[in-house]
C-alpha cells in the first residue's frame, strides 16, 4: 500500500437522474453553508422549503437530457480521468476520486486510507479557480474528516491552479482543436458567483470598482473574479491567431451576481453582427450540465434568437490526454 494519497474532488452528481436522488444531492448540496452562505435556520429554510421541492423535479428532468448509458458525464469523465491518473502514479501514490457531494464520498476514501496507514494526503479540488463555494468547501471538509484520525497524516492542499502552465496548454489544445480562427468572436463563460463572496476576499476593494478585468492582481490570487479574468487572458493568448474575446458569467441565481452575464452578452454580440460564436468554460474542467444543456442549449437559443446563426461549446478538459498531463505536473510539483 502506497503511504501517499492523492485525493481529487469534483462537485458531484446526483447517483441517478431520477427525482428521488436528485432531491438528496440538492439537499446535501445546497445546505453546505459555504455554498448558500446565510444564517444556518434561514438557509434551511430556505433549501428545504423553498427550493429543493420546487427544484428536484425540473432539475430531474435536465439530468435525464445530459445521462448516457454509462451514467453522469461528471461521473464517467472523472472516473476515466482517475484510472489513467494512477497508471501514471502508480508506483508513487494512489489516486482516487471523491465527489464533494454524494458518491464516492471523502469520507468513505479517507476511512479507507486511515485503516491503510497512508501517511500523506495530496488534496487537489477539481476547481480551476478558488472560490469558497467549490475549493474551500472541499478543502474543509477533508480537514474535517482528518480529524478523527489518530494520527493525522500530512496534508498537502492544491489550492488552484488557474494559471499554471499545463492547465492553460490544455484548454489551449482543446480551443485549437475547434479552430477558433473561422469563428467571428471567442467568448469565455465562467460559473458565475454571488457578489458578496467576493467582497469577502478583499472588503477594501469594492467588487463593482476593481479593473482586475484589466489587468492581473496578484495580492488578489483568491479572488474568484481576478483568477477567471486571467485564465481567461492566457488561453487566448495560447491561441495566436483567433478573433477577439469577451469574459462573462453564467447561472445565475439574481441580479446581484458577476457580471457581465453570459446569456446578455451573447444577445448583444449577436446584435453587433457576431454569427459565428465559440464558448470556452475554464471553470469546468469536467463537461457537466452547466456545460451540455446550459451552454449548448440555453444558450445557444438565446444567441439563435438574437440573429447569432451558430454557437459550438470548446469540450472540457475531461480526461484527455492533455489534462492527464497537467494534473501530473500539478501534482509532482506539490510532492
Amino acid at each position: 500500500m502506497n503511504k501517499t494519497g492523492i485525493l481529487l474532488v469534483n462537485v458531484g452528481t446526483p447517483d441517478s437522474p431520477n427525482i428521488k436522488d436528485v432531491r438528496r444531492y440538492l439537499t446535501e448540496f445546497l445546505n453546505d453553508k459555504y455554498v448558500i452562505d446565510i444564517p444556518w435556520l434561514a438557509r434551511k429554510i430556505l433549501v428545504n422549503g423553498v427550493i429543493v421541492p420546487f427544484r428536484a423535479k425540473k432539475s430531474s428532468e435536465l439530468y435525464n437530457k445530459i445521462w448516457s448509458e454509462e451514467g453522469s458525464p461528471i461521473a464517467v469523465y472523472s472516473s476515466e480521468l482517475e484510472n489513467k491518473l494512477k497508471a501514471r502514479f502508480i508506483d508513487k501514490a494512489e489516486v482516487k476520486l471523491a465527489m464533494r457531494y454524494q458518491n464516492p464520498s471523502i469520507r468513505s476514501i479517507l476511512n479507507d486510507w486511515r485503516h491503510n496507514g497512508v501517511e500523506h494526503v495530496v488534496l487537489l479540488p477539481l476547481f480551476p479557480q478558488f472560490a469558497s463555494s467549490t475549493s474551500l468547501t472541499a478543502i474543509e471538509k477533508v480537514k474535517h474528516e482528518l480529524k478523527n484520525w489518530n494520527k493525522s497524516p500530512q496534508l498537502t492542499v492544491i489550492k488552484d491552479f488557474f494559471d499554471h502552465p499545463d492547465f492553460i496548454n490544455a484548454f489551449v489544445q482543446n480551443t485549437i482543436d475547434c479552430t477558433p480562427d473561422q469563428y467571428d468572436h471567442v467568448l469565455y463563460s465562467f460559473h458565475g458567483l454571488p457578489n458578496r463572496h467576493i467582497r469577502k476576499i478583499h472588503p477594501e476593494t469594492d467588487v463593482k470598482e476593481c479593473d482586475c478585468h484589466m489587468e492581473f492582481k496578484p495580492e488578489h490570487r483568491s479572488c474568484y473574479r481576478n483568477a477567471c479574468y486571467q485564465t481567461a487572458r492566457l488561453i487566448h493568448q495560447g491561441l495566436g491567431k483567433a478573433p477577439e474575446y469577451s469574459v462573462a458569467f453564467q447561472s445565475r441565481l439574481d441580479k446581484d451576481w458577476m457580471t457581465p452575464f453570459t446569456d446578455e452578452i451573447v444577445k448583444e454580440l449577436a446584435k453587433q453582427g457576431k454569427r459565428r460564436l465559440l464558448v470556452v468554460c475554464p471553470a469546468f474542467v469536467t463537461d457537466c450540465l452547466e456545460t451540455i444543456y446550459e451552454i449548448e442549449e440555453e444558450v445557444q437559443e438565446d444567441f439563435k434568437s438574437a440573429g447569432g446563426e451558430y454557437l459550438h461549446l470548446v469540450p472540457s478538459l475531461n480526461a484527455t490526454d492533455h489534462w492527464v498531463d497537467a494534473i501530473t505536473s500539478i501534482v509532482q510539483e506539490a510532492l
